[in-house]
């Protein structure tokens, strides 16, 4: 680990990629989505990761998630090697750790706006209702949700609403990291930089936000840039 920390010069990292590749058969061809990536992501900071389309920035944010394993080289969270977890320890370090936003929102349409927010609670502690009740509207309320809006199926609330709730939903177990693909990607532009304003937010409060995004908006704001090429970060 003392390597990977030096890459960046600093100590304060809270994610690290050491020549983590990712390749995919396609037809009768090898896609190298990812290739040899080395990088370190620092603490409390907003990182975007940029680039043309199909050129590996989901697939990185997949690997950082636990969504998907490198095919080589290793990913630490802290001391924490997210290769060697079993299938079991993986989910509990997602739900634990991770919070996710999407860019096409992910509710579940026939739960309300609450709903949605407290559904991770379920799988996670054995809190009573009430208490989950108090923390979903507290995040509600913290992204700009009015009260009048939690009782909303997804169908009946804004794109920017939706993205909101959704935010809720990522912060509901207190994850040290969130991960969100183009976040903006489905909301008007007033919308959206709201959006990134609350992301940007989150640093503050002692969170690390990566974010994948071809929002010019947001790679201006954030503390670092990853710029990909062809599955390689180019500076």
């Amino acid at each position: 680990m003392n390597d990977i920390n030096n890459i960046n010069g600093s100590g304060d990292i809270i994610l690290s990629l050491q020549n983590v590749s990712r390749h995919f058969r396609l037809g009768g061809n090898t896609v190298k989505a990812l290739d040899g990536i080395t990088y370190c992501f620092k603490k409390e900071k907003m990182t975007a990761i940029v680039g043309k389309s199909g050129c590996g920035k989901s697939t990185l944010l997949n690997l950082i998630g636990s969504l998907e394993k490198p095919d080589s080289g290793e990913i630490f969270v802290g001391d924490l090697c997210l290769n060697k977890l079993s299938e079991r320890e993986t989910v509990n370090f997602r739900r634990k750790k991770i919070g996710f936003v999407f860019q096409s929102f992910n509710l579940i349409p026939n739960l309300t706006a609450i709903e949605n927010v407290m559904l991770p609670l379920e799988f996670t502690n054995n809190k009573k209702r009430k208490e989950k009740i108090e923390i979903a509207s507290r995040l509600l309320n913290a992204v700009g949700v009015g009260k009048d809006r939690f009782g909303h199926t997804p169908g009946k609330l804004s794109g920017g609403e939706q993205q909101r709730v959704a935010i809720a939903r990522a912060l509901v177990n207190n994850p040290e990291i969130i991960l969100a693909d183009e976040p903006t990607g489905n909301v008007d532009d007033d919308t959206g930089r709201k959006i990134i304003k609350i992301l940007k937010d989150l640093t503050a409060e002692g969170k690390t936000v990566v974010i994948v995004t071809h929002d010019i908006t947001i790679r201006d704001i954030s503390d670092e840039t990853v710029n990909l090429h062809d599955g390689r970060i180019i500076i």
